[in-house]
């Protein structure tokens, strides 16, 4: 048997390196981290080839004092905690006591600080683990890592590493993300001399979601907040339109902490249900709240993991938040000019300085502003002046000149730029940039006018029916395209829903019965959701070995073929999880119910439209099918006029 030894400092350094620095990322997230601790309100990063050599992150913290800047290097040295219960108490994000030891074991680093009040700083150099020096030098309040040639001594490791251009993506993902989870700390980040992304530091999350993602992601988004027994959750989501194909537009933050969890994500999917296509996922930012007690941050090296001991709390308060907000706005798909919807911009790592891009947009708006409002104005008069003619004969021309002065000041609001609708918890007082006078996208705000409510229903004006499918409607100055196969699907699903829940199930007996024989997948799938089958009007029996016989089915399905419509619910069950809650399997099945929909292709009646719309009234969510499809878009007025050149 070889024999056991000890290991020396360098070779447990770098094990634990392994660990905590996996990459250039993992170093800005440890010192940014550090930074934010330390109470800083401004924190600059500033790379070189991906990090790889060079890592500058200077803050305006606390500082570290003289005596104590070696200690920080040691393995296991925290100013966070003191003993083993602190750790339930953590409430500071760079708490790990390898970090600084693990960084220094595998790179040359320099330090620089100064405690507010000093006369004079601290010069401190570390290379692959060893001192090499420790001086007084003159230096601003704060602190100031220079981490240069990383994994120096490990080739091999930084052998794995990707490109710079990868790497540099990465830390400026994870830059945005801190940025989003502190918004009232101004961050800067310097990518190879070229500034990437730069925050004021006002706490306003609206600007940085703009900022980074662009003007369309923005002008999407809903405001969220909600106190719970045992945590908060405050920030934005996405309309349905912005979704995305992955999850990387899901951010949420625990205390102040970026982090990946399978049971935020579920609860912010099923929040959605509903409302999007499947296999599409929202846009979230979401700051969550809660005592430390409540959950473990040491699952993890990277701490990016936790576990909570009120995670079903914490699920249904989320799925509570996010339908609760989708369900108040009325989430019409807008169809722009070039007839597709609004696509967000890419995240803004090959941005320029934010400033810049900003302003040359409110100067671009500005000028289209303008030259609108001359077009409207010569309109405006051009139109009256030959109406006040012919009027003038009758009723003289003082009323003429009172009707071209009303025409011109009446400027239709569709002609204004894009709104962000206005917040209806908070109202925004402080402007996105730091330049006086100028207007923020979050200034431009308009009243929501809602085709479907009972308020409006009057005005509706039903034009008629396109291909047989989509039922055309005209209300104030926007023209509405209704998939009617798309609406009833919505109808009949939260009818079987809204059934299940009230117990009110209405069968329709079949004669003979239909026998279907199953697997022993099936068998078993039949058997463990039989009893939801049966709420909602399902009858099936035994028939002897591997045969059943449904003598009943729900009353929407009747017509259908039942027999190929109940194997395929019952294979379809195989993909629901033994977590998932007996009103998701319900959800499955009342899906199927959609079976029974109007198809395309067929012509209603103008009764049976106006029917069609009157149930879409009653639902709680009639803007999407259960499959997640549009059930109606829109057209303003304006687009339209804008397509046919009648507006330049």
């Amino acid at each position: 048997m070889p024999k056991i030894e000890l290991l020396d400092e360098q070779t447990i350094d770098q094990i634990a390196a392994g660990e905590v620095v996996e990459r250039p990322s993992s170093v800005v997230k440890e010192l940014v981290e550090n930074a934010i601790d330390a109470k800083a309100t401004a924190v600059t990063v500033e790379i070189r080839d991906g990090g790889t050599t060079l890592i500058r992150i200077t803050d305006n913290g606390c500082g570290i004092e003289a005596e104590q800047i070696p200690v920080a290097f040691y393995r296991h040295s925290t100013s966070k905690i003191r003993r083993v219960e602190d750790l339930a108490t953590i409430s500071s994000l760079g708490f790990r006591g390898e970090a600084l030891s693990s960084i220094a074991s595998v790179s040359e680093v320099e330090l620089i600080t100064k405690t507010m009040g000093s006369l004079t700083g601290s010069r401190y150099q570390i290379e692959g683990g060893k001192e090499i020096s420790l001086e007084e030098v003159g230096a601003p309040e704060g602190t100031t890592f220079l981490v240069k040639n990383l994994f120096y001594n490990t080739p091999a490791r930084r052998k794995f590493l990707k490109s710079p251009q990868t790497e540099a993506g990465y830390i400026s993902d994870m830059m945005e993300k801190i940025a989003l989870s502190h918004p009232d700390i101004s961050f800067k980040f310097i990518n190879n001399g070229q500034i990437r992304l730069h925050t004021s530091g006002n706490s306003q999350v609206k600007d940085i979601i703009y900022h980074i993602y662009g003007r369309d992601i923005a002008a999407n988004l809903l405001e969220v907040e909600g106190e719970f027994d045992g945590f908060s959750v405050s920030g934005f989501i996405g309309k349905p339109v912005i979704s995305r194909g992955n999850r990387n537009f899901e951010s949420y933050f625990i205390n102040g902490r970026y982090i990946r969890s399978s049971l935020i994500a579920k609860a912010i999917e099923d929040g959605y249900r509903g409302f999007m296509m499947q296999h599409k996922y929202p846009f979230t930012v979401l700051a969550v709240s809660l005592n430390g007690k409540l959950v473990d941050v040491n699952v993890h090296p990277n701490k990016m993991e936790l576990r909570f001991s009120n995670g079903e709390e914490l699920y249904r308060g989320l799925v509570y938040l996010i339908q609760n907000a989708l369900r108040q706005r009325e989430l019409i798909t807008d169809v722009t000019p070039d007839g597709e919807k609004k696509e967000a911009a890419k995240p803004a790592y090959e941005k320029k300085a934010i400033p810049e891009p900003f302003e040359k947009e409110r100067i671009s708006r500005m000028k289209e502003e303008t030259a609108a409002a001359g077009q409207r104005k010569v309109a405006a008069l051009r139109e009256p002046i030959r109406y006040g003619a012919a009027q003038e004969k009758a009723s003289g021309g003082a009323e003429a000149v009172r009707e071209t002065g009303n025409r011109t000041a009446d400027v239709p609001k569709t002609q204004r730029p894009p709104d962000i609708p206005k917040p209806e918890i908070k109202e925004r007082k402080q402007p996105l940039a730091e330049q006086p006078g100028q207007q923020t996208l979050a200034d431009y705000t308009a009243p929501e006018t809602r085709l479907l409510s009972e308020e409006a229903r009057p005005e509706h004006r039903i034009i008629g029916q396109l291909f047989d499918t989509y039922w055309l409607v005209e209300y104030e100055d926007r023209f509405y395209m209704i998939d009617q196969h798309a609406a009833h699907e919505k109808i009949l699903f939260e009818r079987t829903m809204k059934q299940y829940r009230e117990k009110e199930f209405t069968s329709q007996m079949i004669s003979p019965p239909i026998v279907l024989s199953l697997t022993m997948q099936e068998e078993t799938l039949l058997k463990k959701y039989q009893a939801e089958l049966e709420k909602l009007g399902f009858s099936i029996d035994s028939f002897g070995g591997k045969e059943y016989a449904v003598s009943a089915v729900p009353a929407n399905l009747y017509g259908l073929n039942a027999q190929e419509l109940l194997v395929e619910l019952i294979d379809s069950l195989g993909t629901v999880s033994e977590k998932d809650t007996p009103d998701l399997v319900a959800e499955k099945i009342a899906s199927m119910s959609c079976r029974a929909a109007v198809k395309g292709n067929n012509r209603l009646s103008r009764v049976e439209a106006e029917q069609l719309i009157a149930d879409l009234l009653k639902l709680e969510n009639p803007y999407f099918c259960p499959h997640g499809r549009p059930v109606i878009i829109s057209m303003t007025k304006y687009e339209i006029e804008k397509k046919f050149k009648r507006i330049v």
